[in-house]
């Protein structure tokens, strides 16, 4: 019974972990080329939740069903996300990328809390029922306690989601261009990379990861509002610190293991010091190791 407990908790933690390690990776993409946090990340996972509502409920009322509407819904809710982080970057951080490092930081908090209140306002301050979007696998029904079916969804669409974008940087020609970007801006211009496509790029790739994983959440948990993109990208971007600001691989990582933190804590001592744990790891591992689980020590200039 115990061994089964925590297989619970361990699944649990990687489910957690996976979807916090799907919207790290937009923050350390972003850092990684331009330095910038963008704090308005989390909105963007939240904005794919909730067009993921309307669109599933649009397709409900026109006849479809099953994983018709999860493919649908998701397509749409992912263009819209990628629309909306393509555009924060054209307008609130593209301008801005000269300035001071703290004006673009400034204008993200500021993309963030505008973001929050526009849903609010088109939308509701309550929490909506999301659909039930993840089919029951029969075949899962034994193990239920341990694993059910949206958490194998989430586990596998979030290492699909991993191994895509990792396949892309590796070998894509957008893929090598960002990794000259991130290397050496000015020299990335000089050899004839469009900086400003590629940076655009990365904010796309991010946003559709974000929403990606507020799909995925809204169909395990059943409900949304429009404040979930704020905790999670808090959580994220710890995540993303944790694992090594700028790392791909560190976010990854960061990601599980604050997953498996919350879910071992939660299960063991008490839910409601998930979040102490959680972030009391993050402070344990930056004393030990400033730069993050596989980030880099950054020597000072002289």
């Amino acid at each position: 019974m115990e061994y089964e407990n925590f297989l619970g908790y361990f699944v649990s933690g990687l489910t957690r972990g996976s979807i916090y390690a799907l919207i790290a990776l937009g923050y350390t993409m972003v850092y990684g080329i331009i330095q910038l946090i963008n704090f308005a990340h989390g909105e963007i996972y939240m904005i794919g939740a909730f067009v993921a509502l309307i669109v599933s409920g649009v397709l409900t009322i026109y006849g479809f069903s099953g994983v018709s509407i999860l493919v649908l819904a998701g397509l749409i809710a992912i263009i819209y996300a990628a629309a909306y982080g393509y555009t924060l970057e054209r307008i609130a951080y593209r301008p801005l990328r000269s300035a001071p490092r703290l004006s673009p930081l400034i204008s993200a908090i500021g993309m963030s809390l505008f973001l929050q209140n526009y849903v609010l306002l088109a939308q509701t301050p309550d929490f909506l029922r999301f659909p039930q979007l993840i089919p029951e696998i029969a075949l899962l029904q034994p193990y239920a306690h341990v694993v059910g079916s949206a958490e194998l969804v989430i586990l596998i669409t979030s290492a699909l989601s991993m191994i895509a974008l990792t396949l892309l940087i590796k070998y894509a020609k957008i893929g090598k261009a960002m990794r000259a970007t991130q290397q050496d801006m000015i020299m990335a211009r000089l050899v004839g990379i469009d900086v400003d496509r590629v940076i655009s790029v990365t904010f796309i790739i991010g946003s559709i990861l974000a929403a990606i994983g507020g799909i995925l959440v809204g169909s395990y948990i059943g409900q949304i509002n429009f404040y979930i993109g704020f905790m999670a990208g808090v959580k994220a971007f710890t995540a993303a610190v944790l694992g090594g600001i700028g790392n791909i691989p560190g976010a990854v990582l960061g990601g599980l293991v604050l997953g498996l933190a919350e879910s071992l804590a939660a299960g063991y001592i008490s839910s409601a010091y998930e979040d102490v744990f959680a972030f009391g790891v993050l402070v344990l591992i930056l004393i030990l190791r400033p730069s993050g689980l596989l980030g880099k020590a950054i020597k000072p200039k002289v």
